[in-house]
């Protein structure tokens, strides 16, 4: 045998071990080239180690995309494999704002990255968005997908709505308060109304009609303590959006106001006789309605006074009745009301006190210490009784018509002086 023959003999290169190579060698070359963003890879289909061929990942199902509140759209699309069956293990997910063309736009939101599942959602900003789904299997993904229909977000909050409350809420409407304002047409209101620290809250809401006014219907405030009242309205569009409140403020009163006290005072000098200079202070539990009282006043801060000579008459008559009467262009309706003295300060028939200039009667509305104090003026008419009377508790009827500021009705009902008191 001749082994050097056989030692220098080249080994025969088989056409298996050939295909073996040049397998691995595309499958370098493939990767090398097409890298992450290949549309195929390479895989083994037959029990023949040197049998190979490449597999694709199919082209993305063109996904559906539907907008949610405040700005969120769902995404779904159907899943893709290979075209030899193999499963896709994730998906990118893009948007777009034109239907073709423009610039990529990775998805936000559960569309972040890589997505196992089939839909995802995406915190997209306002505009109008199309959609498209990529397949990824390992180091490979199959051609973007169409793109989805037109999807216009609106993430824009509305403006805050207009709130028009009354000034004040008294017992004549706390069970209807009227409340009107504008806001985004056709958007949904939700107020809000709570007293002081937010102790009682009442709620409603409404929906903006196409020109954006809205308007409270039976709106009851009776739970909530009297005093400042705030109105807090927000909107919430179609697409979610909520806005900032519009504010509004009221004031709610519906005690009705009281006679707390009726006063006689000595000012002339001889106590339990009545004359000049003498007062009936008339005390309430709250400041009235200036206008009420006189027609002429019309601030309810302001001190007001009538001391025109012969404006204001004080009248005593025989049953011991005090009555104030106005004589004044301005003071055209002037409310006050009847003093039940409980002594007798006239001699006979009645006597009058009114006067002119220095001597003259005087009427005086003090809002801040919520009395309305007469002072007698000079003797008109009549004859006091000379006989000195002692202390009573006198009593007092308002007139008709007298209310607080708010408009709650001071009652006629006779109240009694808790003190007792004389001229």
């Amino acid at each position: 045998m001749n082994r050097r023959a056989n030692q220098g003999a080249p080994e025969k290169f088989t056409m298996g071990r050939w295909n073996r190579v040049m397998v691995v060698l595309l499958g370098i070359l493939l990767v090398s080239w097409g890298g992450p963003a290949a549309s195929a890879f390479w895989t083994t289909v037959s029990s023949n180690a040197g049998g190979a061929k490449a597999d694709t990942v199919a082209q993305g199902a063109k996904p559906v995309a539907t907008v949610g509140l405040a700005g969120n759209v769902t995404v779904t699309w159907a899943a893709s494999s290979t075209a030899a069956g193999k499963p896709v293990v994730g998906y990118s997910i893009s948007r777009y704002t034109a239907a073709s063309g423009g610039t990529k736009v990775a998805g936000s939101g559960t569309c972040t990255g890589t997505v196992s599942a089939l839909n995802c959602t995406d915190t997209a900003t306002t505009g109008t968005w199309y959609y498209a789904v990529t397949p990824m299997i390992s180091q490979w993904q199959g051609s973007e997908s169409l793109r989805s229909t037109a999807t216009t977000v609106d993430a824009t909050a509305p403006n805050a709505p207009s709130v028009n409350a009354p000034t004040l809420v008294t017992a004549s409407n706390v069970s209807n308060v009227p409340v009107t304002g504008t806001a985004e047409a056709n958007s949904t209101i939700v107020l809000t109304v709570t007293d002081g620290g937010a102790a009682h809250t009442v709620t409603q809401t409404r929906t903006a009609n196409g020109s954006g006014n809205w308007s409270t219907s039976g709106l009851n405030l009776s739970t909530l303590n009297d005093g400042t009242i705030t109105y807090s309205a927000r909107a919430t569009d179609a697409a979610g959006n909520t806005s900032q409140p519009g504010l509004d403020t009221s004031n709610k009163d519906v005690t009705a106001p009281t006679v707390t006290n009726i006063q006689l005072g000595n000012g002339g000098g001889n106590l339990g006789k009545v004359e000049e200079n003498d007062t009936i202070t008339v005390t309430y539990s709250e400041a009235l309605d200036a206008s009420k009282i006189c027609s002429a006043w019309s601030s309810d801060t302001a001190t007001q006074t009538i001391s025109g000579s012969n404006q204001v008459t004080v009248t005593i008559n025989s049953s011991d009745s005090l009555t104030v009467s106005v004589t004044n262009s301005a003071c055209s309706t002037f409310r006050f009301g009847t003093v039940s003295l409980g002594k007798d300060y006239e001699n006979s028939g009645s006597v009058s006190f009114k006067g002119s200039t220095t001597s003259a009667s005087i009427l005086v509305w003090n809002p801040t210490a919520k009395t309305l104090t007469i002072t007698l003026g000079a003797l008109s008419s009549g004859s006091p009784n000379t006989t000195a009377q002692g202390a009573a508790a006198a009593k007092f009827t308002p007139s008709s018509g007298l209310s607080d500021i708010a408009g709650n009705t001071l009652a006629t009902t006779q109240v009694t002086s808790p003190n007792a008191t004389s001229f």
